[in-house]
């Protein structure tokens, strides 16, 4: 169906700055150890990396809020950490990109951690620190606390689950009603359980997500996949990330719209999703409609997969891709 718009995209862009927004979900820390490799180990048949540099970026739901600060929106992120000297890592990173950070911490968990060990532009291994389990009673008491004293003037609310033991059925049956109290809610979802998530505006699952969760045929059509998640979600949309094939956005009253994928060339779709999310999120807080965000979005990610490792996209950039648009 055709595209349609009734605001021009660099007027809506112009409108993010300011507007607050609220990140909740599984936090982590990415660790880039760059290095050459110019012999392999004479201990075993693997090569030997002399590192050159070490840097660290946000992560999952982290990385979320460093992409709605990059595009000029202030944000608040809330998850639970570890006593430990990644979450020190991990909330120095984030006041460098300006988020304000509300974690609750658990001493009995690791904060997520994923370690790429990169050569010549190639990823050589990723060691991965975290824990999965669900979190407990007091700490998802104090993180619910933690998000009802950020609500305030917030326009718009992103939960970004990464199965990290945040987002039990139990908390966001508490949480989806307080956050999502006359604003927007989306979801970036994990799992086959997407009745957890009900009572949010948009869902948007990757193409195998949506078909894990539904249980659906491979062969079968992405409309009745998709048909299937609004029921059971009972939200006003759900956008499934396709990839090379773009975005594919189905609203509550049975339109569809698809958006062609408009990057040049795929580096890296590490953080795509979570570039999705943010830019949506923040582009409803100005009023655009979905399918006007959806839009942004999707410029958005055109711009990040064509980047090596987690990267956060600028208004600049972003203003620059839509052109008039």
């Amino acid at each position: 169906m055709t595209i349609e718009t009734h605001r021009p995209l660099g007027k809506i862009i112009h409108d993010f700055r300011g507007n607050r927004v609220v990140v909740i979900g599984d936090v982590m820390l990415d660790e880039y150890i760059v290095g050459t490799v110019a012999r392999v180990s004479p201990e075993a048949p693997i090569p030997v990396v002399n590192v050159e540099k070490v840097t660290y970026t946000p992560g999952g739901a982290a990385n979320v809020a460093a992409n709605v600060a990059a595009l000029g929106g202030e944000v608040v992120l809330c998850g639970v950490v570890g006593d430990d000297d990644v979450a020190v890592r991990l909330r120095q990173e984030m006041e460098k990109r300006g988020v304000e950070t509300r974690f609750a911490v658990d001493a009995s968990r690791t904060t997520t951690l994923k370690s790429r060990v990169v050569a010549h532009s190639q990823q050589v291994v990723r060691l991965d620190r975290e824990t999965r389990s669900g979190i407990s009673q007091e700490v998802a008491t104090h993180l619910l606390e933690l998000v009802e004293k950020s609500l305030n003037g917030v326009r718009a609310v992103a939960i970004s689950d990464y199965g990290k033991g945040l987002t039990e059925p139990w908390l966001m049956a508490r949480l989806i009603p307080l956050a999502g109290k006359g604003r927007p809610l989306l979801v970036d979802p994990k799992g086959k359980d997407y009745q957890k998530y009900r009572g949010s505006t948009i869902i948007t699952p990757n193409e195998a997500e949506a078909f894990e969760a539904t249980g659906g045929r491979l062969d079968a059509p992405l409309s009745q996949v998709m048909k299937t998640i609004l029921r059971r979600v009972s939200c006003q949309a759900v956008l499934v990330t396709q990839g090379a094939k773009g975005m594919s956005l189905m609203e509550a009253g049975g339109s569809t719209t698809h958006f062609p994928a408009l990057a040049r060339e795929v580096y890296d779709v590490t953080g795509a999703g979570d570039t999705v999310v943010g830019t949506l999120a923040l582009a409803l807080t100005t009023g655009a409609s979905l399918v006007e965000g959806v839009r942004l979005a999707n410029h958005a990610a055109g711009i990040v997969v064509g980047r090596v490792g987690t990267v956060a996209v600028t208004v600049g950039e972003l203003s620059e891709a839509v052109g008039d648009g």
